[in-house]
């Protein structure tokens, strides 16, 4: 009984009430009740997620643009796959760069076993899978790509001969008119101008028919796309393994030794060194010790992977939270407790609150440009790059922008719920503070934060949720190093690849957004005394 109530009670706070008629149909409360509605919470919305899914998948070949046919369902699958390998990739070099020799040799082994597969047996196996679904690709465009271009294409030509035949005959009647038959004349006239608007019509026409005509051109035989799109990841591995091998023969700890070595040789000539050649040699010797030093201390300089950049615009849009919270709930609480303090603020939220973090982002940048005018020898940011957290991410003015960015647009809900909050505190509770003499201090601590949290919480939840979608927006524009610049970069990218990998950024930053909800639901619901607190 206990077990069942305290399942109940974590459900509730948890805010993932649509898990409730499950729990109670587990624990036989109500059968057919808790059956209904799990079709009403549950089975029904996997259907319309289902539905969306499927109209997705039709739809998108029929949507031609730039950079391909818009991205099937698993096609992103695909793309998110790609982005989580070329991540781990990344980390496997950073690892095999600083592993010690035997460590290195033994992976070394696998890693040129795998290359000598690749190179010898699968992909020359692609090559002649692919020779053969040319060929079927050859027919399959000839039965049903090849008649419509060459319809479209006869479609074109009879407009063109239309077009030039109506603008001989045209030419041929002008110039068969005398000087002074004015009937002829306007009716020359006449013709010329739905000759015009004919000519406008067909040009309409032809574009849309040449649109057509590039498209048909444009469609790929899905057997062979799919081959093509398994070698393409034959020869990114390929590639990985090459760098990797690469990495693993002369990684840190290698070069250090092969430094050492000559350390010994360089201190061996210095001591059995003459007078005139002391000096040079000892000079070899200080640059050799210092260059070991430095060898001993590099790390190998990984891409920038979706996943480090995720990591980065949550570090981003939880400091731009932190800040706007730190300012907005004491404002609240001033504009709660005191009503000229209210009015005074007031045209403040009114003007500054509807401004996009657009206006803000480059307002940002200067500021922050100006304060930090020489990033790489700034003591603030020197500061912050030593911060447990930060240390692991490169804090740089185009980050602290947007953090700022961030801050100043999603800090007035927090303001405004605040306020609301402690204004309407019940005057009963403040009586009795009164009446026990507490100050000023022990009021806002015991009775006035306590009351207002609820709706604190309900401004921080809207507040990270603004700032979350500010931020990728920030991002984009500071070209600071985090969602919104992949983003950016795929879109400059253009091609197909990098199309399906936006759509994956779209569902990544939805999962996160969701995420940070629910989490701010939880806190909502552990400081509300309301048992119907808002969970969705």
């Amino acid at each position: 009984m206990k077990l069942k109530h305290r399942i109940y009670k974590l459900i509730d706070i948890s805010g993932l009430q649509l898990f409730d008629p499950v729990a109670r149909l587990f624990f036989r409360e109500e059968p057919q009740v808790q059956i209904k509605r799990i079709t009403q919470f549950i089975v029904i919305p996997i259907l319309a997620f289902g539905l969306f899914l499927l109209v997705w998948q039709i739809m998108a070949p029929r949507h031609t643009t730039k950079s391909g046919e818009v991205p099937k369902p698993g096609r992103v699958l695909d793309a998110a796959k790609g982005i989580w390998t070329f991540h781990n990739r990344e980390k496997e070099k950073s690892i095999a760069f600083i592993a010690s020799s035997d460590e290195a040799n033994k992976i070394l082994d696998n890693a040129k076993n795998r290359l000598e597969e690749i190179e010898s047996s699968l992909i020359p196996a692609q090559d002649e899978t692919i020779a053969n679904l040319e060929i079927l690709e050859q027919e399959w465009r000839d039965k049903n790509i090849s008649p419509k271009i060459k319809k479209a294409a006869n479609i074109e030509y009879e407009i063109n001969s239309k077009q030039n035949s109506l603008k001989t005959e045209l030419e041929e009647l002008a110039g068969s008119i005398k000087a002074n038959d004015k009937n002829a004349k306007e009716e020359l006239v006449l013709r010329l101008e739905k000759l015009e608007l004919q000519k406008s019509k067909w040009k309409i026409e032809l574009a849309e028919l040449k649109g057509t005509i590039s498209i048909l051109e444009s469609k790929k035989y899905p057997l062979l796309e799919r081959a093509q799109r398994k070698k393409d990841r034959l020869e990114e591995e390929k590639q990985y393994l090459s760098v990797y091998i690469g990495i693993l023969t002369k990684n840190r700890n290698s070069k250090v030794e092969e430094l050492n070595k000559k350390l010994v040789d360089y201190s061996n000539s210095f001591y059995a060194a003459e007078s005139t050649k002391v000096m040079s040699s000892a000079k070899r010797l200080v640059r050799q010790k210092t260059r070991i030093e430095k060898t001993s201390e590099s790390q190998y300089s990984a891409a920038k992977t979706l996943p480090y950049q995720t990591l980065r615009s949550l570090l981003c849009v939880f400091t731009g939270f932190i800040i706007a919270t730190i300012f907005a709930i004491p404002l609240g609480i001033l504009c709660g407790l005191n009503k000229t303090f209210m009015c005074a603020f007031t045209p403040f939220i009114a003007i500054f609150k509807p401004v996009s973090p657009i206006v803000w982002l480059p307002i940002g940048l200067i500021v922050v440009g100006g304060f930090i005018p020489d990033p790489e020898n700034n003591a603030l940011l020197s500061i912050i790059n030593k911060l447990p957290i930060f240390s692991s991410f490169d804090v740089n003015p185009a980050f602290l922008a947007s953090a700022i960015t961030v801050a100043l647009c999603s800090l007035w809900p927090t303001l405004v719920n605040t306020a609301l909050g402690v204004s309407s505190i019940d005057v009963d509770h403040l009586n009795v503070a009164r009446v026990l003499n507490l100050r000023f201090r022990e009021r806002l601590i015991s009775v006035i934060i306590p009351s207002a949290l609820p709706l604190i919480f309900a401004g921080l939840r809207i507040s990270i949720g603004v700032g979350w979608m500010v931020l990728i927006a920030a991002e984009l524009l500071a070209s600071s190093e985090g969602i919104g610049k992949f983003v950016w970069d795929m879109f400059n990218n253009g091609s197909s690849d990098s199309f399906a990998q936006m759509f994956v950024v779209v569902f990544l930053v939805g999962g996160i957004g969701l995420l940070l909800d629910r989490i701010m639901i939880v806190f909502q619901r552990l400081v509300s005394f309301d048992e119907t607190a808002p969970s969705v």
